[in-house]
């Protein structure tokens, strides 16, 4: 019998992906499985390698509906057949988490465990919303209270009269369908209905929103706002700070869901900059890469890469294919001593970089016919060399061979379509749930509108918008039946972030 694995219980903070400690994301690349709630932000799961399976206490729209004993069981079954296991949780594992019962499951079968503390959705949330609960001026103390007591107790535990003389914030977790008897329970108690009050929806996400009044009408205009679980009721003077302080709520694009169609393994600095921005970035490929099906072409060229006067490169893929391919095989850039390189776009260059070169000509457009018309007077009786896909446009090789140039082509990736999107995805955008497709090339614009399908392109328009990163893929996108909304004036796409960012800030978009 394998000697038992061990259970992390992690605490993953309460929306924000960036909130999880540096200790949590160790965990999470070491483990076998992870067993996440349905508060996790699923972006999280791009640390981890391992099998991901979702639970959730409440039925859902994906992940079996799990009571707590059920989730004990898994995390014990698994540890004995020696996995490594994470059960990452919302907010902090042992705040209102359950996750001292799954501590006291895991210790009473002998099953180690170690507990990671994470942020604390009263934390979290609050100084999201531009409150500091604990602020010198307004409060010394504050208290964390379950607005949802365990309905198996024989009675209630809270005495509300001590609650209402508490002198410092009070902090409700999971109060929101209990909204008005709290407040009337503290109002009962002796708490002046005048005191500063608010409830922060969805906290750290990009769909938080917090309503501040009194505490006599809070209820009133919770539910006039229509307000969604999770939430945090706060209820003190430090409210007040939210007039000045409030910060994550102007972000630009909060709430915008927007889909990135770039490849998989090539969108971690779009989340990361999308998360600033207040957006949710839904992650909808339409293509794969993949290295070539027989690297023997590549690896007959790179002894000879000295051979040629120029590299061109026109993808970020092909410059880390190549050169990739060049390191794994025993050679270094020392190879390149005699070529100039071409790049067809700022972002191929600055993969370039990575590499320690620096790009030696760059068209302002991103476009191929860009990069033929800069390279054109530069190339006669010139050899060179274009590190390509497997498909693409032709533009290069007929306009360089007009100019006079010896041109060779070596496929370093493959460009494949995907058949077809998950279903949550496809419902996605069936139920009108996405603000933004982004689009990066003509390929993409084809398959993206086909993935998509008939039925909802002809609704597009009332809700989805499209952003292009060029003129080439408007077109392509246009002629595929999918109407442009804004297209990046720098073909970038950073470029086609900052479009967004504009269209959202003028009246049409705001």
């Amino acid at each position: 019998m394998p000697l038992p694995g061990k259970v992390f219980l992690v605490g993953a903070g309460p929306g924000d992906p960036g909130l999880i400690t540096l200790r949590g994301l160790e965990c999470l690349a070491r483990a076998d499985l992870v067993l996440y709630d349905g508060l996790v932000n699923p972006l999280i799961l791009r640390h981890t390698s391992a099998t991901a399976e979702r639970t959730c206490r409440s039925p859902a729209v994906s992940g079996r509906r799990l009571d707590q004993q059920e989730i004990n069981e898994r995390l014990i079954a698994a540890a004995l057949e020696g996995k490594t296991v994470v059960r990452l949780k919302g907010g902090d594992p042992f705040v209102f988490g359950r996750g001292g019962e799954e501590a006291a499951a895991l210790a009473a079968r002998g099953i180690p465990f170690e507990v990671v503390p994470g942020v604390t959705a009263a934390v979290a949330a609050s100084a999201y919303a531009g409150f500091s609960i604990t602020h010198r001026d307004c409060a010394s103390a504050v208290a964390f209270v379950t607005g949802h007591e365990d309905p198996q107790k024989p009675g209630i535990s809270l005495d509300y009269h001590v609650l209402a003389a508490f002198p410092g914030t009070l902090v409700f977790y999971m109060g929101l369908h209990r909204l008005p008897a709290i407040v009337a329970a503290l109002l009962a108690a002796g708490k002046p209905p005048t005191v500063p009050a608010a409830v922060i929806s969805r906290g750290t996400t990009p769909f938080q929103r917090t309503i501040s009044a009194t505490l006599g009408d809070l209820a009133n205009c919770v539910q006039q706002a229509d307000l969604h679980a999770p939430s945090m009721i706060i209820i003190g003077d430090c409210v007040r700070q939210r007039e000045s302080t409030s910060w994550f709520e102007r972000r630009p694009l909060l709430g915008q869901r927007v889909a990135i169609t770039r490849p998989d393994g090539q969108v971690e600095p779009l989340i990361a900059r999308l998360v600033e921005l207040g957006a949710q970035p839904i992650l909808t490929p339409v293509i794969s890469i993949r290295p070539p099906d027989d690297w023997g072409e590549v690896d007959r060229l790179l002894p000879r890469l000295g051979d040629y006067d120029w590299l061109v490169f026109t993808s970020a893929n092909g410059v880390r294919s190549l050169l990739g391919r060049l390191w794994e095989t025993g050679g270094d850039c020392r190879r390149l001593h005699h070529c100039r390189l071409a790049a067809i776009g700022e972002g191929t260059a600055q993969t370039l970089g990575e590499f320690h070169l620096r790009a030696d000509l760059v068209p302002v457009e991103f476009r191929a016919e860009a990069l033929a018309e800069l390279l054109r007077p530069h190339v006669a009786g010139q050899r060179m060399l274009w590190a390509r896909a497997n498909r693409g446009r032709d533009i290069l090789p007929r306009e360089l061979a007009a100019a006079g140039a010896r041109l060779d082509q070596v496929i370093v990736y493959q460009n494949d379509d995907l058949p077809a999107w998950p279903a949550e995805t496809t419902g996605q955008f069936d139920r009108g749930e996405i603000d933004w497709l982004c689009l990066s090339s003509p390929s993409i614009a084809r398959n993206a509108a086909r993935l998509i399908g008939d039925s909802v392109r002809a609704r597009l328009g009332a809700r989805l918008k499209i952003a292009t990163i060029s003129p080439v893929t408007s077109t392509a996108a246009r002629e595929a039946g999918l109407p442009v909304t804004v297209e990046a004036a720098v073909y970038t796409w950073n470029g086609l972030i900052d479009a967004i960012i504009a269209h959202e800030a003028s009246p049409a978009g705001g």
